[in-house]
């Protein structure tokens, strides 16, 4: 994994750009989903589902709980 942190003021959320091999039927899916869901993108549904499995499991920091239930509650439904 390489980390290349955008620029961003304070205040701003930082960003890291992440490359990560997954399964085919999984992008399959995330393509499809994201096809037919015009308020998501491949990079949300990622930072989404990586915020829901750390704080299912358990972490602790504000600012992934923050995530997780601004995702949760936010977006439109399916």
């Amino acid at each position: 994994m390489d980390p290349q942190p955008a620029t961003a003021s304070d205040g701003e959320s930082r960003f890291v750009s992440l490359e990560a091999e997954i399964p085919e039927a999984l992008y399959q899916g995330m393509k499809a989903f994201v096809g037919s869901n015009q308020a998501w993108d491949q990079s949300q549904v990622m930072s989404s589902a990586l915020a829901q499995f750390l704080f299912q499991n358990g972490c602790s920091e504000r600012a992934v709980t923050e995530l997780y239930l601004d995702d949760l509650f936010s977006r439109s439904k399916v």
